[in-house]
C-alpha cells in the first residue's frame, strides 16, 4: 500500500463523475502515481464555524462512502468550539468511518482549549494531523500556527497520542522542525509540501528513524511521491514511509484500507 497522508478534497459536483473537477483530478493524481489511498479532510472559511465544519465533514463522507478504501477521511474541526468539536470528532470518526482529526491553525496545539479534542482522539485511537510550521519571520494571516516544538510539547503531555507534524516539506525550515522533533517519540513527521530540497528526507531518517515518516503529497503530487523514491533509504525503509507506517497508525483502531 501507498497511502497519502496528507490531502485535501473540495466536495461538491458538477464533474463528468459526480463529483467537482478539482476532486477527479485528485483522485486521477493519485491513480497516476500508483497512490492506493488518499487521507483527506476538507476545509472550510476559517476561524471555521460550527456550520461550516459540519458541513465539510458531511462533504467528506459522502467521498469516503462513494470510495472506500481510497477515500480516508480526517475530521476538521476548529476546537475552541469545544463541545460541538468533541461531538463531532466522534461523529465522523464512530459513524463515518474516518481515520483521524484534522487541526488547522485557530489555536496553537499547546493550548489548553485542544486538549480535549486530543484527549477524544486518544479514546478512539485515531491519529491528529497539525498543521504545522516553523518561519523566521511573523506570518500575519496565521498568528497561531504551531510548529514542530510545539507539538513536541503536546506529546509530552499526552504521550499516548497519536500526532502528525504536517508537511516538513512546506512549513518553512525543516531542519529547525526535524531537530525540534527529535525528543519527542508520539510525533510523526509528514514529508508533504511543494519543498523537496536536496537531503531532507534523509536528514528526518538519520534524526528521528524512517518509523516515524508518512509519505504526503498535500496536493505537491509529483514532487510529493518523488522525494521519498529520490532519497538514500533502504528500499524496505522507503515501503515503510511511503505506507506501511501509516498502516500500523490505521491498525491500532482497526481500519483498513482495502
Amino acid at each position: 500500500m501507498v497511502i497519502d497522508c496528507h490531502a485535501h478534497l473540495s466536495g461538491g459536483g458538477d464533474g463528468k463523475g459526480g463529483i467537482s473537477p478539482y476532486d477527479e483530478d485528485v483522485l486521477e493524481a493519485a491513480d497516476s502515481l500508483g497512490i492506493d489511498a488518499i487521507c483527506a479532510s476538507i476545509l472550510c472559511e476559517r476561524p471555521a464555524s460550527v456550520e461550516g465544519f459540519q458541513e465539510s465533514n458531511r462533504k467528506l463522507a459522502e467521498l469516503v462512502r462513494r470510495f472506500p478504501g481510497k477515500v480516508l477521511g480526517y475530521a476538521f474541526v476548529n476546537p475552541g468550539h469545544q463541545r460541538a468539536a468533541i461531538d463531532e470528532v466522534r461523529r465522523c470518526v464512530e459513524e463515518f468511518g474516518f481515520i483521524g482529526v484534522k487541526l488547522y491553525n485557530e489555536y496553537k496545539c499547546t493550548d489548553p482549549v485542544v486538549w480535549p479534542i486530543v484527549e477524544t482522539a486518544i479514546a478512539l485511537r485515531v491519529p491528529i494531523l497539525e498543521h504545522a510550521g516553523h518561519s523566521h519571520f511573523p506570518i500575519p494571516r496565521q498568528p497561531n500556527i504551531s510548529d514542530g516544538g510545539d507539538l513536541a510539547e503536546l506529546a509530552r503531555r499526552y504521550p499516548e497520542a497519536m500526532l502528525i507534524c504536517g508537511h516538513i516539506g512546506g512549513g518553512g525550515d525543516w531542519e529547525w522542525t526535524i531537530k525540534a522533533l527529535r525528543s519527542a517519540p508520539g510525533v510523526y513527521l509528514d514529508t508533504s509540501g511543494s519543498v523537496f530540497d536536496d537531503g531532507m528526507i534523509d536528514m528526518a531518517a538519520r534524526v528521528l528513524g524512517t518509523d516515524r515518516l508518512l509519505f504526503g503529497c498535500d496536493i505537491s503530487w509529483s514532487a510529493g511521491i518523488a522525494k521519498v523514491r529520490a532519497a538514500h533509504l533502504p528500499e524496505e525503509a522507503k515501503r515503510m514511509v511511503l505506507g506501511g507506517n501509516m498502516e500500523k497508525i490505521l491498525a491500532r483502531r482497526g481500519g483498513k484500507t482495502c
